[in-house]
């Protein structure tokens, strides 16, 4: 092991008396201490049949023989920990007066833990004799290295197997299922991963500290409704993970939905938690080969259930593994695609709605394999699971320059083109050096670029967000907050960040304008002239019909998007429109 408490091993109660009889100050020791001395030993080292009680009950039976009246045993994970008071105080023998500190031992280990050992007795005790204090010696530096050893033992299990808020981890779930697996497998059991639903608005409303306690007591109140029949581990975040007999899920699942959750028992103040959930209910011909197999079953459906408009549980099925199998084609095809150039920018026009002119376009990525065209929504999800997104996003904003540069050195008519980034690239710090790099290269004027982002969940992507969007408006580039109303923090992103453009995703738009006191109708207005208030240009995505072209002009809408005017056109077909330049006007 890495640390060492004591010179002398843990070894049989016969072995350590051998070994002081060939001392060169040999001990001739009383009958009674060498049996209870060896029963103490044997109680330590005896693992298969440990019994504390059989330990507890020598130890104190030691202590009388040295006309002890108390034995105190501290330990210490540190210094820091033992000058904050935060270690264990063991006091097994406790009976009289302790008023002398007869012998005191410390040991300090190479990791600094620190264990401590002191022996008291009562005032007109008897003297120990230097025998009898070598010996006691000896019983103090075996319990210290008993208790030192079995207490660091702990405390490596606390830090492999819990992550910093004493949660049970992932390493934790992996080792619960090998168990399982070892003693009876997973027939009739039901595994799940979950996510707690908008938790960073509890952190934003309650406070931190708060949010902690209502994460906790969402935690022990399913632990407890688990009990030992299964687990429940943290993943990350407020991300769980829990395995738990079939007959459990339905009442798990109704917990899910939305529990009032007492977080501070003082004052009952409470908070209401729900969940999303991926769940796998393994059948009885699942084939086990190591923990990743069940999680590869719930990680996914979870995510699924996250992004879902449907459901908030999704069950792994049949289904599920066939999509698995075309996640991991995708991957394999994906390096090959890129090198091959499959991936091509099409572009979908973007109009005045009072003019007809063609102002701008949004590049939209096909993959074209084999001649056929694989649709967005098979494979960019996917790609987003991984870093991949950041790559394919590189490789259409360099595309798109590539192209405006050929249509700028062919004198052509030029318009502002808009490219989607994924909010995953908010986690790189040289994301807008690396998006300049890209223009630069090219040589792009920045007023023909627009960067496409969409509307974060949490506080720490939002500041990152804020840091992109003021760096790119700074250099001129055009920013674009996409899909704009359908995610809870819109209102706060367009008061704080400069956006260039608002594009108000088509749920927004009403289908008619024949009620104007329709809720959809009442909405739409109130967001368009707020954008028009803010000086913020304002587009609508997915126009279809001339009564909602006439809805935008209505509602000073100045810019849409959408099949009334056109789909999305391969490079040459949008050059065509781009030498006629607008659209007829009904």
């Amino acid at each position: 092991m890495w640390y060492r408490f004591l010179t002398l091993p843990l070894r049989t109660g016969g072995e350590i008396m051998a070994n002081l009889d060939n001392t060169d100050e040999k001990l001739t020791t009383q009958d009674d201490f060498s049996e209870l001395f060896i029963k103490y030993i044997d109680a330590m080292v005896d693992f298969e049949h440990f019994s504390r009680e059989t330990l507890v009950d020598v130890l104190c039976r030691l202590a009388r023989s040295f006309r002890l009246t108390k034995v105190v045993t501290e330990f210490y994970m540190s210094s820091v920990d033992e000058k904050d008071g935060k270690g264990e105080i063991l006091c097994d023998f406790n009976e009289g007066s302790a008023d002398i500190v007869v012998l005191k031992k410390e040991l300090i280990s190479r990791t600094g833990a620190i264990v401590r050992t002191i022996a008291y007795s009562a005032k007109g005790t008897e003297h120990l004799s230097n025998k009898e204090e070598q010996q006691l010696d000896i019983c103090l530096r075996s319990m210290m290295s008993y208790i030192g050893r079995n207490r660091m033992q702990k405390a490596i299990e606390n830090l492999a197997f819990h992550d910093n808020n004493g949660y049970p981890n992932f390493a934790y779930f992996f080792r619960h299922l090998e168990k399982m697996n070892k003693t009876g497998g997973f027939n009739g059991f039901t595994a799940i991963m979950y996510s707690l639903k908008n938790f960073s608005v509890i952190n934003r409303d309650l406070g931190f500290e708060e949010g902690n306690a209502v994460m906790k007591a969402h935690f022990d109140t399913l632990r407890d409704m688990i009990g030992n029949s299964g687990t429940v581990c943290r993943v990350g975040g407020d991300n769980f993970a829990a395995i738990f007999p079939n007959e459990m899920l339905e009442k798990i699942l109704a917990f899910f939905e939305g529990t009032p959750i007492i977080y501070d028992r003082l004052t009952s103040s409470s908070a209401i938690v729900s969940a999303y959930a991926g769940v796998f209910i393994i059948p009885s011909d699942f084939k086990y080969e190591r923990p990743g197999n069940i999680v590869e079953m719930i990680l996914p459906t979870c995510q699924t259930a996250k992004i879902s408009d449907e459901a908030d549980v999704v069950y792994a099925s049949m289904q599920y593994i066939e999509d698995k199998e075309n996640v991991s084609k995708i991957r394999r095809h994906f390096e090959e695609a890129l090198n091959n150039y499959e991936f091509h920018a099409y572009y979908q026009p973007k109009v005045n709605v009072e003019t007809g002119r063609i102002i701008g376009a949004e590049a939209l990525c096909r993959w074209i394999r084999d001649g056929r065209i694989i649709p967005p929504m098979d494979f960019i999800p996917i790609l987003e699971r991984n870093t991949d997104i950041f790559r394919l996003d590189f490789y259409m904003l360099d595309l798109v320059c590539k192209n405006i540069r050929k249509w700028l050195d062919e004198g052509k008519n030029v318009v502002r083109i808009s490219i989607n980034f994924s909010r995953k690239h908010l986690v790189d710090p040289e994301l807008l050096d690396k998006i300049v790099s890209i223009i630069n290269r090219y040589d792009i004027p920045y007023e023909y670029i627009e960067i496409e982002l969409t509307e974060t969940t949490t506080e720490g992507d939002y500041l990152k967000l804020k840091k992109l969007v003021e760096g790119l408006t700074k250099i001129g580039i055009h920013t674009s907050i996409d899909d704009f109303g359908i995610g809870y923090s819109s209102l706060n992103l367009i008061r704080e960040l400069p956006w260039n453009v608002m594009k108000i995703d088509r749920s927004l738009l009403p289908i008619s304008s024949t009620d104007p006191k329709d809720f959809s109708t009442v909405l739409y207005k109130h967001i368009t002239t707020m954008a028009s208030d803010m000086g913020i240009e304002c587009l609508t995505e997915g126009v279809e019909t001339a009564e909602q072209v006439q809805i935008l002009r209505d509602n000073y809408c100045l810019y849409a998007q959408g099949y009334y005017y056109d789909k999305p056109l391969p490079l040459d077909e949008f050059e065509k429109r781009l030498e006629i330049g607008q659209y007829p006007i009904n």
